[in-house]
């Protein structure tokens, strides 16, 4: 069975079924309250664009996408990517493939010479697609510090 998914930018009135997306695919429990307050804080910025897949009127398909824009010129422009998911039972459908096309799109549309993903090391089914759409993984380690 093909399934047919629209991607579109996502607006306010979908935050609340993102979230529950993100707090399925990743174990989280963020609070709706708290990502609309964001999401409204940030609709306006050209470079927050929150991309979201929709089956049948459900959003299936989700991904954050910052774009950086650098004065450096081996960076230059380029796009990070954070929170890709695929509803589980929409997986193995082409939808994160298709979703990373669309991404790409976007990311050249923005100016980017290069699009990094964030992954955490467990999701290794998310990185197996990764690595067939192109992705290769960095010799680079990331850091993280808590400043809270």
């Amino acid at each position: 069975m093909k399934l047919e998914v629209e991607f579109r930018v996502a607006t306010k009135k979908d935050v609340a079924g993102i979230i529950e997306l993100c707090n399925e695919c990743f174990f989280e429990e963020t609070d709706v309250k708290f990502a609309e307050r964001v999401f409204e804080e940030t609709k306006d910025s050209p470079n927050d664009i929150y991309l979201i897949g929709i089956v049948e009127g459900k959003i299936v398909a989700h991904a954050k996408i910052t774009i950086i824009k650098t004065i450096y010129g081996k960076m230059n422009t380029y796009s990070i990517l954070n929170h890709v998911c695929v509803k589980p039972e929409y997986r193995r459908h082409n939808i994160a493939t298709k979703m990373l096309e669309e991404i790409e799109r976007i990311s050249v549309e923005n100016g980017c010479v290069t699009m990094e993903l964030w992954s955490n090391n467990v999701r290794t089914a998310a990185h197996a697609c990764y690595k067939n759409y192109g992705f290769h993984l960095d010799e680079a380690g990331f850091f993280s510090k808590s400043i809270n």
